[in-house]
């Protein structure tokens, strides 16, 4: 692999945006300074004009595979990621049939490893009884374990109490949960059917998965990780209600209760269910206004600590249907970067913090190996990103495999002009580079 080197670049990274150069050997950040000279042949990248982030690190996907490949593939999706500057995904559970043996999970590791071309790595699902298979999962070369603690694509539910405070009480290693209050999911389903029949009206769904569905169960398992000093993260926080269960009185390395917010709760509110509909269902819902102006805020201030996005595709027939029939969720990956640079634009949110939320702050969270900064030695994961030119999503541009995007006919800023994945430039302006695959990834776990 030939040495590259990045010049006239502007770096974001670790709180500061300085200009320099960044050198590239055997996959590996060789040296960041100011002004780069080597004795041997490099490939020269001009980035003048342009910025250098570390590749975003997503810690929720769901790329369909094995079982629904209908809807997407490790394959499709890792290419939509790519292209949008995320250079590792963490991917969920619930697919079909769900990973939680050792076998499906080594399985699944092995379809990674033949065609992501972004690194990865996959969560060991719980389920009510088996125990035994997520106590043999091996910390250092996986994300974690994933409990749903409300229903949602999939039907994972982890509903029995014994079970879920034995895995609180004796997992060795990071637990994620989807929090919502089954029980109050199931009475708000029942009285909007008893209201509307068959024909719920899509903006109803952030009351049937309200705000009090998510607080009891984010206040539950909060309340077993702190009974069995359990580290614990809370995924894609939805209401204002839940950030007082947050704080910022330790540096992340040293939190074992943290939180994450997605693109589409920063983005959407209760209002746009009158003209997108199922296109915006997800669980937990989407709500009004306050809540996503709280999330923002909560992330400002470090009271939730990742950025990232839930990608979860489904096919746009299947979004079609009414509203009990339509699945959950939104393809989102693509996007992501340009999300978080349209909030910079407005004014909301610093380059030095998105950087810090969508690349150090998982990196941190996870205790990724040697990813999520640049940092001499650290894998050459970069992004190299014009981030003031914009550009309309349409379903010619969309790379998820079904095809459609909730930011259709959006205007987004940031063009990502080349994407190095592991030190190999997986996407350039357009064309992908197939040729190496991504990395698994590793974890400083004790």
């Amino acid at each position: 692999m030939k040495a590259t080197i990045i010049k006239n670049v502007q770096i974001v990274n670790e709180g500061e945006i300085t200009n320099g150069e960044l050198l590239v050997k055997n996959g590996r950040i060789e040296k960041i300074a100011s002004e780069i000279n080597v004795p041997y042949a490099v490939n020269e990248v001009d980035g003048q004009g342009k910025h250098l982030m570390p590749g975003i690190i997503d810690d929720q996907v769901h790329f369909r595979e094995p079982g629904l490949t209908h809807k997407a593939e490790i394959y499709t999706e890792a290419r939509a990621a790519v292209a949008g500057g995320t250079t590792s995904f963490m991917e969920m559970p619930n697919v079909k049939p769900p990973t939680i043996t050792q076998q499906k999970l080594t399985e699944k590791y092995a379809i990674g490893a033949n065609r992501s071309i972004a690194n990865y790595s996959f969560f060991m699902g719980v389920t009510n009884d088996n125990y035994d298979e997520v106590m043999r999962t091996n910390a250092k070369d996986v994300c974690g374990l994933k409990i749903f603690m409300g229903s949602s694509t999939g039907n994972m539910l982890v509903d029995n109490q014994m079970a879920l405070q034995k895995i609180f009480a004796n997992a060795h290693m990071l637990i994620a949960t989807h929090c919502e209050d089954e029980n109050t999911v199931k009475r708000n389903t029942e009285k909007a059917i008893d209201q509307f029949g068959e024909d719920i009206p899509f903006d109803q769904h952030p009351i049937i998965r309200d705000v009090e569905a998510c607080y009891l169960s984010s206040s539950l398992a909060i309340e077993m990780a702190k009974r069995y000093n359990t580290r614990l993260h809370i995924l894609h926080i939805s209401t204002e209600k839940e950030i007082e269960l947050f704080n910022n009185l330790f540096p992340l390395k040293n939190k074992r209760i943290t939180a994450e917010a997605c693109v589409h709760h920063l983005w959407f509110d209760a209002d746009r269910y009158q003209t997108m509909g199922n296109k915006i269902k997800c669980n937990p819902a989407i709500k009004e206004k306050s809540n996503k102006e709280a999330i923002l805020k909560a992330l400002l201030e470090d009271k939730i600590d990742i950025i990232a996005t839930d990608h979860a595709p489904h096919t746009i027939d299947e979004k079609a249907n009414k509203y009990l029939s339509a699945p959950s969720g939104l393809p989102l990956v693509q996007h992501s970067l340009n999300v978080m640079l349209n909030m910079h634009h407005q004014g909301k949110i610093t380059l030095e913090k998105l950087v810090e939320k969508m690349c150090h702050a998982p990196a941190e969270c996870f205790k990724v190996k040697e990813r999520g900064y640049l940092r001499e030695g650290y894998h050459a994961d970069l992004v190299l990103v014009d981030i003031n030119e914009t550009h309309t999503v349409t379903k010619e541009n969309v790379l998820s495999k079904c095809g459609w995007s909730p930011f259709e006919n959006e205007s987004m800023y940031g063009k990502v002009e080349k994407t190095w994945v592991s030190g190999h430039l997986a996407y350039n302006n357009g064309e992908f580079d197939e040729t190496k695959k991504g990395e698994r990834l590793l974890f400083d776990v004790n």
